[in-house]
């Protein structure tokens, strides 16, 4: 065991971090007397458990430990969160979000907007539960000074990332950050996702349809089981969490424990400067997240007065838009600094966008979620419930949820379901009067009638939302599921139907990954995967989950095997005869897996994929892909409808052909496999992607080269977590597949990922006696 203790040092440097942070956010009273204490406690793969007396020490110690390991990527954060980083890097460079980069100029822009609106001092003066807690404020305050202490105690130019080491742009973070953070963290399948079209209205493009912008708002996804005591073979709860989030930047998850004695006691996710858990258990109690169809915007379409291109009508009466100059700095390639002043438009439900602006009319944004941080005390206190009641009331008191589903287990062996999240009062009378586009992907809403204005319930928190009453939730003693889909069919048995559409529809064509994902469960409980008896335990469920199934070659091979028989020689798109003879042998031999050494995985792939290009007719003119499945969907038999493949359609022959021809032409193997193809910095990793039917999916940033590798894997499965709740102690196992530090001469950047390649888990420590048992285990004693 090592063990050091820290003390703050009299340094200049640490003087002058101290007085920026003190200028920047006032620090609470026990801070500026230097009352906070934590320890940090590291187990195997630099796993911090960290233990102090009250949230301000906690978020001191929180701090300190994620910038030891994680410094560089919140550094540069900041400077997106505060609009700075064409002052640093210029405006043509993009933004370092992983979800959606934009521009740096655009990026900038639209988070000085949102300083310049003052939503986040609104909300900062709120009583709780409508704006922070006395533990939150606290627990924000001890994150800024124990990372900015770690700064002090390293300093700039010895930082051990050289990422950012020496950096001018690297300084002292500050409460506005990390709020800044939580506020954007809320935005993300809202106002965040439209940041070029906000930072763009006052340019706007004229478009003489006026049509609604093509985007479509898609967050990041998730595979979740909660599982009751009848289906284990224990009679404990039981919990999978499996969230698919970015692998690079700051949207990634950082592992850590968090302990208060007789206060909180939580480990598990925690995405990156936010200072609580996300995902994770105590001792009784196991959740997690998967993100919700439900909308969190409505778009709303402003009748213009004739020649008045900034002046719209409700009700017929007049109402100018508002303006909103905003200034950035920007730095040329010469090196000059010179502020560039844009101005934005504004209207009664929200920033007006710059897509679909003409004459007439124009597009205005309203988010749900636009002065949200209740969720950060949300989760605060779901980590501190120690069962599903307590669990329920945390949700019913914050109703902040911004864009997630919850799933849920306690040792009681009850697992629950809830679309607990915040979602525009849209009724489906009104969607039905009001709505004046006929897309299912966006609600766009007339603009024009002060009637098609959100609505309220009794039991919300706020107008303009729906309460708990009208959420879908569900609560089973054997299981509920989740794979991103909408609420219906959370448990087969028991779908869930009476919702209003906005929280997502029902009775229809489920994708691969819920298909799969329910089949996995169905397997299991009847004992048909092959793992033994039926019902699952802690080793089946790990088994479960990483058995890289790949439901679209166990829905359409068979079926192709025929076709491989009836036409050894198929035709390419471009009229090329080819023999597909090897191919069809390598498919009909590979395991239908995508392990690290599956042999034909990666055709599988390239075939799959070339199903959905268009297709070349005879006669040279180009066919859209139609739809290939032999048996179409039936809302009848969701689980096990679209099934097989037509292979009557030429595209089937010509998608392997093609992928057969890219093979040879390349002189690559058809038995190229996942850990030949697919890496992150350099290892091997399994998978495949979701339109395929994969469970534990991941996603590359683009096609397979002509050298037979994918670009480094960006998306997937990132922070695992199985969860046995039983009256003893949670038993758990995790693995987070990017490892815990961005850091690239970090012992702790790759051997979790190298574990998660091999098909590992941790054994994780969680009880006071299985973290002093660590053989490395290491101390620092913060004061």
């Amino acid at each position: 065991m090592i063990t050091e203790r820290l003390r703050w040092p009299a340094a200049p440097l640490a003087a002058a971090l101290v007085a920026s942070l003190l200028v920047a956010a006032p620090a609470p009273a026990d801070a500026a007397e230097g009352r906070y204490a934590a320890d940090i406690r590291r187990t195997e793969y630099g796993i911090p458990h960290i233990s102090a007396k009250d949230h301000g020490g906690l978020g001191y110690g929180y701090g300190y430990a994620f910038a030891q390991d994680n410094l560089c990527v919140m550094a540069s954060w900041a400077l997106t969160l505060r609009g700075e980083r064409s002052r640093h890097f210029g405006a043509e460079a993009m933004s370092d979000d992983a979800l959606d980069p934009v521009s740096n100029l655009a990026g900038d822009v639209y988070y000085k907007s949102v300083h310049a609106s003052g939503v986040l001092r609104r909300v900062l003066a709120r009583p709780a539960p409508h704006g922070p807690s006395a533990e939150l404020r606290a627990l924000v305050d001890g994150y800024v000074a124990g990372f900015n202490r770690y700064l002090a105690d390293t300093g700039v130019d010895r930082l051990p990332d050289p990422a950012c080491r020496g950096k001018e742009w690297v300084g002292p973070i500050t409460a506005t950050d990390v709020w800044m953070n939580l506020l954007d963290l809320g935005r993300l399948g809202g106002s965040s996702s439209f940041k070029e079209a906000i930072a763009a209205s006052g340019q706007a493009r004229e478009h003489a349809d006026g049509r609604t912008p093509p985007k479509k708002v898609t967050a990041p996804g998730s595979n979740a089981f909660a599982l009751g005591r009848d289906a284990t073979r224990g009679g404990h709860g039981m919990l999978l969490a499996d969230p698919h989030f970015p692998w690079n930047g700051s949207r990634r998850f950082y592992q850590v424990h968090l302990t208060i004695p007789g206060v909180l006691d939580v480990s598990g996710g925690s995405l990156y400067g936010t200072p609580m858990v996300q995902i994770g258990h105590n001792a009784t109690l196991a959740w997690t997240h998967t993100v919700s169809h439900a909308q969190r915007f409505t778009l709303y379409r402003l009748k213009l007065v004739p020649g008045q291109r900034t002046t719209y009508l409700v009700d017929g009466r007049p109402e100018p838009m508002g303006r909103q100059e905003v200034s950035v700095d920007v730095r040329d390639a010469g090196g000059a600094v010179k502020p560039v002043t844009t101005t934005l438009h504004t209207s009664r439900y929200g920033p007006v966008l710059a897509e679909g602006w003409t004459d007439g009319a124009a597009l205005a944004l309203a988010d749900v979620n636009a002065a949200n941080l209740r969720f950060a005390d949300e989760w605060l206190a779901m980590g501190a419930a120690r069962d599903l009641t307590a669990l329920r009331r945390a949700q019913d008191t914050y109703q902040g949820m911004p864009f997630v589903h919850t799933l849920a287990t306690d040792v009681g062996g009850e697992a629950y379901f809830a679309d607990a999240s915040v979602v525009p009062h849209v009724t489906d009378e009104q969607a039905g009067r009001c709505r004046v586009q006929d897309d299912p992907e966006l609600f766009v809403l007339d603009g024009s009638r002060s009637a098609c204005l959100w609505g309220s319930d009794p039991d919300a928190i706020e107008p303009g939302v729906f309460g708990p009453a009208a959420q879908p939730r569900l609560t089973r003693a054997d299981y509920v599921a989740n794979a991103n889909a909408s609420p219906w069919l959370t448990n087969p048995k028991a779908p869930l139907t009476n919702y209003p559409r906005i929280y997502g529809d029902v009775r229809t064509e489920r994708d691969l990954r819920t298909r799969v994902g329910l089949d996995m469960i169905a397997q299991r409980l009847s004992g048909d995967d092959g793992l033994g008896p039926p019902g699952f335990t802690l080793e089946t469920l790990q088994r479960t989950a990483t058995g890289k199934r790949n439901l679209s070659a166990e829905l359409l091979r068979p079926d192709l095997r025929a076709l491989c028989r009836a036409k050894p020689v198929m035709t390419a798109s471009d009229g090329r005869k080819t023999d597909v003879r090897r191919a069809c042998a390598t498919l009909a031999a590979w395991d239908g897996r995508a392990r690290p050494g599956s042999r034909g995985a990666i055709l599988w792939r390239e075939f799959f994929l070339g199903l959905h290009r268009p297709h070349r007719r005879p006669d040279g003119t180009v066919a859209p892909p139609k739809t290939w499945w032999k048996v179409p969907f039936e809302p009848g038999q969701p689980l096990t409808t679209p099934r097989g493949l037509d292979i009557a359609d030429p595209a089937v022959e010509s998608a392997l052909a093609d992928a057969v021809r890219f093979f040879t032409a390349n002189d690559l193997p058809l038995t190229l496999t996942p850990a030949q193809a697919q890496r992150y910095g350099g290892v091997p990793v399994p998978g495949c992607t979701e339109g395929e039917g994969c469970f534990d999916r991941v996603r590359t940033g683009g096609p397979l080269s002509e050298a037979g590798r994918y670009p480094d894997v960006d998306t997937g499965s990132s922070f695992l977590m199985a969860v046995e709740l039983t009256p003893a102690g949670p038993r758990t196992r995790t693995v987070l597949t990017y490892s815990l530090s961005a850091n690239a001469a970090s012992p702790h950047h790759a051997d979790q990922t190298e574990l998660f390649s091999g098909g590992g888990w941790v054994t994780e420590r969680f009880t006071e006696a299985e973290i002093t048992a660590c053989p490395g285990l290491t101390t620092t004693s913060l004061r």
